[in-house]
């Protein structure tokens, strides 16, 4: 029993086959909506590509970019097909391409699920890939002159600026970072050598933390340096005063702004999933509808349009069996012997 079954007449047909149509190019748009996604969010990573570990972060972009790609093609095909199904003649030449298409649709249905589930759960290896990128970036905030890493500093105080946050886990991580250049220290003044010799590292650390994270909004003037020091401020205790510094880290930060953008684009493209599955459902409808015409050579006459041609179980059944038969039609039989060619 076929599943879902409707007549048709030829006002219904005709309706049909316009709505899809229709539903097809609106599909199209949302194809380009999806890779205007992809390409802004590949554009946001490059901004900060010297804050991330590697480059696998930008595999669901591409996915996201190329899936945008195919939705516009395959809308447009689909489209196509729905506009000449309104004129017998033209349609003739596509029957035979119908059922491999839709097949087509049914996995590129199965991508697009996928791709929305990498969008999800790409904060997962984001968050390991900025943790290892901000540490290592953090290394290079005092060179200008390594081939690559000179305008790290730029990145950094930038960044710290716009998402309102300082370090890598939180302020404290500029304590063991030597963020100032070795040309402007006195390596002859007692507190310099002081500095170098107190730590194994022989690096000058200090409780400070660069300019980009004072927050603007504090009434008393920014404390940047000797951050820890009490009897360097004037009524002054940073265990119990409000910092005037970004307190949150910048992986948090970027992670709740990366997240919240493929959070969005994960839902945006299972919008489309859903969209792509009603057209694709109206296809076979109009496939169905006409290929069942009670008088072929009457435009008029009714029909009848399904989903499916068997349940939902008969027709998994058939799958299943068919899978079966070309998996032994491929086995080579253990006991056959090849036959022997012989010379007349």
């Amino acid at each position: 029993m076929a599943l879902m079954k409707v007549k048709f007449d030829l006002k219904k047909r005709v309706k049909l086959a316009q709505f899809v149509w229709f539903m097809y190019w609106f599909s199209v748009m949302a194809g380009v909506l999806v890779f205007s996604m992809g390409l802004f969010f590949k554009i946001e990573l490059r901004k900060r590509s010297e804050l991330m570990d590697n480059n696998e972060s930008h595999f669901v972009p591409n996915l996201l970019i190329a899936v945008g790609l195919l939705a516009c093609g395959i809308n447009a095909f689909g489209g196509k097909i729905c506009y000449d199904s309104l004129d017998p003649t033209k349609f003739a030449k596509w029957k035979p391409m119908l059922k491999p298409f839709l097949v087509s649709c049914v996995m590129f249905n199965a991508l697009l699920v996928l791709t929305a589930l990498l969008c999800f759960l790409m904060r997962i290896p984001l968050q390991f890939t900025l943790a290892e990128g901000l540490k290592n970036g953090m290394k290079f905030y005092k060179d200008t002159d390594t081939p690559g890493r000179c305008y790290m500093k730029r990145t950094l105080d930038m960044m710290q600026m716009e998402f309102r946050c300082c370090g890598n886990n939180n302020y404290k991580d500029w304590f063991e970072i030597q963020w100032v250049s070795n040309r402007y220290l006195n390596f002859g003044a007692k507190e310099v050598k002081d500095r170098i010799g107190s730590n194994v590292d022989g690096q000058y650390l200090m409780d400070g933390v660069p300019f980009s994270c004072c927050n603007p909004s504090s009434p008393r003037p920014c404390i940047q340096y000797q951050v820890t020091n009490n009897t360097a401020h004037y009524s002054y205790d940073h265990y119990t005063e409000d910092l005037n510094i970004w307190k949150r880290g910048c992986r948090d930060a970027l992670l709740s702004y990366y997240g919240g953008l493929m959070n969005t684009i994960g839902a945006l493209v299972l919008l489309v999933t859903m969209l792509e599955v009603g057209v694709m459902v109206g296809l076979q409808y109009v496939n169905t509808s006409l290929s069942t015409l009670a008088n072929p050579e009457d435009p008029e006459s009714e029909s009848e349009g399904w989903i499916l041609e068997k349940t939902v179980k008969e027709t998994f059944t058939d799958i299943m069996a068919k899978m079966k038969n070309m998996g032994k039609g491929n086995q080579v039989d253990e006991g056959a012997e090849a036959p022997v060619a012989t010379v007349s």
